[in-house]
């Protein structure tokens, strides 16, 4: 705000803002912006990475409890989603057989069991147990 005097003596002020003002002011917007969206962006990116972490294992597990509830001679190789509750998870499940010479014939029942929750192809999460099966 500026302040004029006439010459009689009197005042006179103008509202407005100075153009020295302005640019002050665009300055710390173009500063504090970059800021604001780089701080609110990587909230975001948390926020999903957190929530992957918490969902994934509990997504693994119930997978690999319907797994070990089923026949193993039934299930090969499979993937899947888990339909629009959970959009973007997908998991897959392997089963191989375990060889050790340490455990001899024992380990020709014994399986492995690989359970694989993934979020987009970009974040994976995997569970393993073993099981005697006669």
């Amino acid at each position: 705000m500026t302040i004029e005097f006439y010459k009689n003596g009197s005042r006179r002020t103008s509202n407005g803002f100075t153009l020295l003002e302005i640019i002050v002011s665009i300055s710390i917007i173009a500063v504090v912006l970059p800021a604001i969206y780089r701080m609110h962006f990587q909230t975001i990116s948390t926020n999903q990475i957190a929530r992957f972490h918490v969902i994934a294992p509990l997504l693994a597990q119930k997978r690999m409890a319907l797994v070990e509830r089923t026949s193993f001679a039934d299930i090969a190789n499979e993937s899947g989603d888990f339909g629009d509750n959970f959009p973007g998870f997908t998991w897959s499940v392997s089963i191989n057989d375990v060889e050790s010479e340490i455990l001899g014939n024992v380990a020709n029942d014994l399986k492995k069991l690989d359970v694989t929750v993934s979020f987009n192809d970009e974040m994976t999460y995997s569970i393993r147990t073993y099981r005697l099966i006669r």
